[in-house]
Order: C-alpha cells, then structure tokens, then sequence
C-alpha cells in the first residue's frame, strides 16, 4: 500500500471565486507540427509572399557558407551556422511590421539580416568586437545574445512597457531547445501571460543543445506543451516549411498586437552544421541522421512547391542565386578588411563616471603607447618598423 493509499486519496478543494478554472483544451498544440508545403493549404499561399521567402532562404543559406567560411580564415572569432533553420529565421523576420521588435539569440544572424540590418555589422559581434555592431533602436532589433534566454525577459519587458504607453508593438523573442531548460525562460512566460504581454516566443527545437538531445533535456511531449502551464496557447509546426512557420508567426503576432497575450510557438527542425565552427558534431549524432534531414531541406521543399506552381523556373532560381552570390562577395570583401582598433576603448563604457584606479591604468597604457610610438621602434626611427 502506498502511502497515499494510506493517508487516504487527496482531493484538492474547489478553487476560490477569485481564481477561475481554465479550460485547458485551446491552449493545447496540435498533435503533429503543422505544415503548408505539400498540402492543399499551399494552393491559397501568396505567391507573392512565397517568392519573397525563397529568396530570403537562398540569400540565408550563402551567408551561413560565407560566414563559416570567414571563421576558417580567422576573419570570424565563432560562427553559429543555422543552416537547415533558414525557414524559421526568415520566417521571424517577415512576420513582423516595422515598429515591431526581434529579440534573437547569436544563432539567429539571418533573422537579424532579414529585418533589415547590414549583414557585417550582424558579425560584428561574433567578430570579436566589444559592441553589438548595430543600432538596437533604428532597426527595432535587439543584440545578439550569447547568454541562453536571457533575450527572454527583455522581450517580455519592452513588450509590456509598449502597451502601458499605449505603443500599438510586439516583441518577438527567438529562442533555442536547449534555452528552454533556463530559469530565464521560465520566468519570461510566466510573467509574458500574467501581464497577457504582447510577446510571441519561438522555439527553434534543432534537436540539441550543443551535444544534448532534446530527450535528455525534457520529458514533455513537445515544447509547445509547455505553454499550457503558462496560460498561453502553444503551437506546433514544421519549422522547414517557410510558408507554415510565417502563417503560424503571422498568427500570433496579430494575436498579441489585438491584445490576446503571449503564444509559444515550436519550430522543429534541425541543425545540420555543428554547433559552431569550434564543434564536432560527429561525437554525439551519426551522418545517417544529417542525410535524413537534408531530404527535408527548407529552400528545396520550397523551391519544389513554387516550381510545380509555376511560379519559379532555372532563370528566376538562377537570378535569385546571383543576387546571393553578390550579397557573399560583398559580405567577403569588407570583411577581409581590418577594422581600426582603438586599445584605449577598453576604458570606455565600464563606468558612468571612471574610478580612480581606471584612470590610473588608462594613463599607463597612454604613456606606453606613446612610449612604443617615439622609441627606437617608432615609425620615425631610422630603419625601424613598428
């Protein structure tokens, strides 16, 4: 007998009148991810919309290969390639308006390029520099964030604060599986749904957290599920179907935006490349698994839609191809180029008003500076070089 049975069954007492029941049946996922592409909903997709996605896609899919290209050659301090998730990031991008906010984490540098912002200052963080690269407000996106979720309640702020103004803004928050499993993440649709928050979360489920498979990290039936103990409908949907994954955003941003609060929003997909340019994948999952999920492509499934629509022929895929190619040549030149590094910015921005010991230590790096400039080794030395 176990103890339960011996203590008899628990039976909680009816709520109190302040505290409503919920019914917990809307706010449930669907129990498959929910697709366009290869269905009958796909005959009522904008065309227009469609093509503007296959060309973010492709355009996405260079810039991941140029951009991890650029770490092999020392130009890129990391780089965390999101190909394979090219349908979520554009996605992201195109189902806001413009007064709207994106809060990505590092992984989502095609969103960021996607709303707007010029695809070297979105490196420059990865590059190794000390700022975000870009201007948060002029573009209504975020910095990128390497801590896990910490974007979160960020998002769940700005969001809440707009509507206290009376701002007509949603905040779009993306996150990864393995960002699920912080306390941030917790505490962001907690609040995100008691305020009933403008915000829509989105959940890349890549399949691992760095090497740690989504079984290991959680026992739910799906992340989406996740919602229901939050008070917020959760969606699930195929997140290498572009189409569905805007109609699903699309959705719950204008959800939020006619005030019905926060949705979770679980994007499965995958992350073909390592985690970053510093990883080994093939430590923790098998090439047989990669091949099954490139079958799955997001620019092929769509570029087969739009094909068989006859919205697409070789010449229309070959412009969209040469307008990536231009954007990877440019993207490659200027980042070949040093920037110009300043070591007496190390001091700038630590405090509003420096301490004593920082000044001390600024004027000992001035003096050897100067120092190195004069000296024997100066550029007016005779025969020297710095």
């Amino acid at each position: 007998m176990t103890v339960m049975e011996q203590r008899g069954a628990y039976r909680p007492s009816p709520p109190p009148a302040w505290q409503p029941r919920m019914d917990p049946a809307p706010l449930l996922p669907d129990a498959e991810p929910y697709r366009v592409l290869g269905t009958e909903a796909a005959a009522k997709a904008d065309p227009d919309l469609l093509l503007r996605l296959y060309a973010q896609l492709v355009r996405g899919r260079r810039y991941n290969t140029q951009a991890t290209a650029l770490t092999k050659q020392g130009r890129l301090a990391v780089y965390p390639s999101s190909t394979g998730q090219e349908a979520c990031e554009v996605a992201a991008a195109l189902a806001l308006e413009d007064r709207d906010w994106l809060f990505p984490s590092y992984r989502d540098t095609l969103a960021v390029v996607a709303r707007g912002v010029d695809p070297v200052e979105t490196l420059t963080l990865l590059r190794g520099d000390w700022h975000s690269g870009y201007d948060p407000h002029a573009h209504r996106v975020a910095p990128l964030s390497t801590p896990l979720a910490t974007q979160l309640p960020h998002a769940v702020g700005l969001a809440h604060a707009a509507r206290l103004k009376g701002d007509d803004v949603v905040a779009l928050a993306m996150v990864g599986d393995g960002g699920t499993s912080e306390g941030d993440f917790h505490e962001a649709l907690n609040f995100a749904a008691v305020w009933q928050a403008p915000v829509v979360f989105l959940v890349q489920n890549n399949g691992f957290a760095i090497s740690v498979p989504l079984a290991k990290q959680t026992a739910a039936p799906s992340l989406a599920h996740k919602a229901v103990g939050y008070g917020m409908p959760g969606r699930l949907v195929d997140g290498n179907d572009a189409a569905a994954v805007h109609e699903v955003l699309g959705d719950a941003v204008r959800h939020a935006r006619a005030g019905g609060g926060p949705t979770l929003v679980e994007a499965v997909t995958y992350r073909v490349d390592a985690h970053t340019n510093a990883d080994d994948a093939t430590r923790y999952r098998g090439e047989a698994e990669v091949e099954a999920w490139r079958a799955h492509d997001p620019v092929r499934l769509l570029e087969r839609e739009l094909t068989a629509r006859g919205l697409l022929d070789e010449a229309a895929i070959d412009a969209v191809r040469q307008d990536a190619e231009a954007m990877a040549a440019d993207l490659r030149e200027r980042m070949n180029q040093d920037a110009p590094l300043d070591p007496m910015e190390l001091f700038d921005h630590v405090y509003a008003e420096p301490t004593a010991q920082l000044r001390e230590q600024r004027e000992m790096l001035r003096a050897e500076l100067e120092a190195e400039q004069d000296g024997p080794q100066g550029p007016g030395a005779e025969g020297g070089r710095r």
